[in-house]
């Protein structure tokens, strides 16, 4: 595509050969702003190639010893057909048999196909995803947390208490025009998925180190009230709870008396069995901090290694549930 201040177009590439039979190069190049090696080099091409050789060419290298071999571009398209797998779960499953591609990689392979919405594999809109119920079985199995943000009341009420052109309502008004403002609150909450036991604090932003002091406030209180132990915390995928902070175990908080929270248990390429999913490759079950090297105090090799142990004695596990 050619940009705004282009001085060539194939029409006037044309017109500049046409010209150049008859004058000297140099003369018609600038004539036409250009120099005399722009316009050497569209009279070679019109020589070699006729009109077609006027026309852009792709900037794409002639060999690409590095490109993703036809065959497994081939089986990108056949996973993205068949199964509707978004670009991780495939590059997960081309790990498995052995293919080491990245996200991205296959990300701008469906590109490139055609396929990289779910509407272009489904004209009528049809999706393999189901719901599926996050069920509690016990006191403290799941902890649902999550922020809400609401506009703070102005005292004594607003307009939709008093009315459009009320007292309280022009008061209100005068205020804002000095500069003032209500803000807003952040309330968070932590609900037992068992026993429907709710935790709710108002606190001032949505920060990762707020939420961590909040979710340390919300297992002392819970355990104040016989639910001891917390074994998963089921979160949205909020900014402050995708924050390092909040994810990585043993950081100190960046303010003074706040605490770090455990290792998150997130896995980002469920099974059609449920968490987690273990490839058939050994080599393809470690991590992608710890890759290629399994580490034995990795504690994310522990967990794809041994399922059963991602409940850490030392604080809760962690899942994820993204938004579709």
């Amino acid at each position: 595509m050619l940009h705004r201040n282009a001085p060539l177009s194939p029409e006037g590439r044309l017109r500049l050969v046409q010209r150049c039979p008859h004058r000297p190069i140099a003369h018609v190049a600038a004539e036409m702003g250009i120099s005399r090696a722009c316009a050497s080099k569209w009279v070679n091409r019109y020589r070699r190639h006729g009109e077609l050789g006027l026309l852009d060419r792709s900037s794409t290298p002639r060999h690409q010893p590095t490109a993703t071999g036809s065959d497994v571009v081939a089986r990108i398209e056949a996973l993205r057909r068949a199964e509707k797998w978004s670009a991780s779960r495939i590059a997960f499953e081309l790990q498995a048999e052995g293919i080491s591609l990245s996200r991205r990689t296959v990300s701008r392979h469906l590109l490139a196909l055609g396929l990289n919405r779910r509407r272009f594999i489904d004209p009528s809109g049809d999706t393999n995803r189901e719901p599926r119920k996050i069920t509690a079985r016990r006191p403290g199995h799941m902890v649902h947390i999550d922020v809400k943000k609401v506009g703070r009341i102005p005292e004594g009420g607003g307009w939709r208490v008093h009315g459009r052109g009320s007292h309280q309502a022009k008061a209100v008004e005068r205020r804002k025009s000095k500069g003032a403002r209500g803000g807003y609150v952040y309330l968070y909450s932590a609900v037992d998925g068992f026993s429907r036991l709710a935790y709710t604090e108002a606190l001032a932003d949505e920060k990762a180190d707020t939420a961590i002091v909040f979710l340390h406030r919300a297992r002392a209180w819970f355990a104040a009230h016989g639910i001891t132990h917390i074994e998963r915390i089921v979160t949205d995928n909020g900014a402050c709870y995708r924050a390092g902070a909040f994810a990585r175990p043993g950081q100190p908080a960046s303010r003074p008396g706040h605490t770090p929270t455990t290792q998150p248990y997130v896995t980002p390429h469920p099974s059609p069995t449920g968490y987690p999913r273990t490839s058939p490759n050994p080599s393809a079950n470690t991590s992608a901090k710890c890759r290629p090297r399994r580490s034995p105090n990795c504690s994310s090799c522990v967990r794809q290694e041994n399922p059963s142990a991602r409940i850490s004695a030392s604080g809760p596990a962690f899942l994820t549930a993204g938004r579709s």
